[in-house]
């Protein structure tokens, strides 16, 4: 059920996170984010779930699952939309493509950031689990969060936004006023969902218990 759910959240995030919604203001000014920021602590919380339950090597697996279901979503995407359309279904062609359609671009930033984001994120909850001797998890959950999200979010948008025609300076105050506000939107969604993963684990650890009495 739970590698159900973190696929399910990497599909969904990866097909309808071309949505920006009005999601209120920050600093008087109108802040606009992707439907994917629903999705995408849940995604962080879940890895956590695994190293908490299941140690780092199972979480990693996790994670390479979830960038080979990506890397796959992305390329069938390309292919997909590059297809000709039947006769009947060319009128809807284009609204089809600008839909499901992205660019190497988008594919290569949404696939470096999901890689550099997970890894790190099972990373610093590992460490901060040994150093804290499994103690404070909703703190460890947040921290690991924090920053994977931080991450993904810049390594996205810096691939996927960077304009070459553009000197570095305008660049970094371009891509920061996105990247900025959209940080701190899913560092708010990471608080709210902490009793995710305390249900989480609780989960897990309650179903391995009865596989084990199971087999006893």
């Amino acid at each position: 059920m739970i590698v159900a759910l973190y696929i399910f959240g990497i599909v969904a995030a990866q097909l309808m996170g071309a949505k920006v919604v009005p999601f209120g203001s920050l600093f008087g000014l109108p802040l606009s984010i992707s439907v994917a920021v629903f999705l995408m602590p849940l995604l962080f919380t879940i890895t956590d779930i695994v190293v908490e339950v299941h140690g780092k090597s199972r979480a990693r697996s996790l994670v390479w699952t979830g960038l080979i279901v990506v890397v796959l979503l992305a390329v069938y995407t390309l292919f997909v939309t590059a297809l000709p359309a039947a006769g009947r279904y060319e009128a809807s062609n284009g609204a089809y493509s600008e839909i499901f359609g992205t660019s190497i671009q988008f594919a290569v930033a949404s696939i470096a950031a999901f890689l550099a984001a997970e890894t790190m994120d099972v990373f610093i909850y590992t460490k901060l689990r040994a150093k804290m001797k499994k103690k404070g998890m909703w703190l460890r959950n947040n921290v690991s969060n924090f920053v994977g999200q931080f991450i993904d979010s810049a390594v996205f948008v810096v691939i996927a936004f960077y304009m070459f025609d553009e000197n570095i300076a305008y660049n970094f105050v371009y891509l920061a006023g996105i990247v900025l506000p959209y940080w701190m939107v899913r560092c708010a969604m990471s608080i709210a969902s902490t009793p995710l993963s305390y249900a989480g684990v609780r989960f897990l650890k309650t179903r391995d218990l009865q596989r084990q009495e199971a087999t006893e």
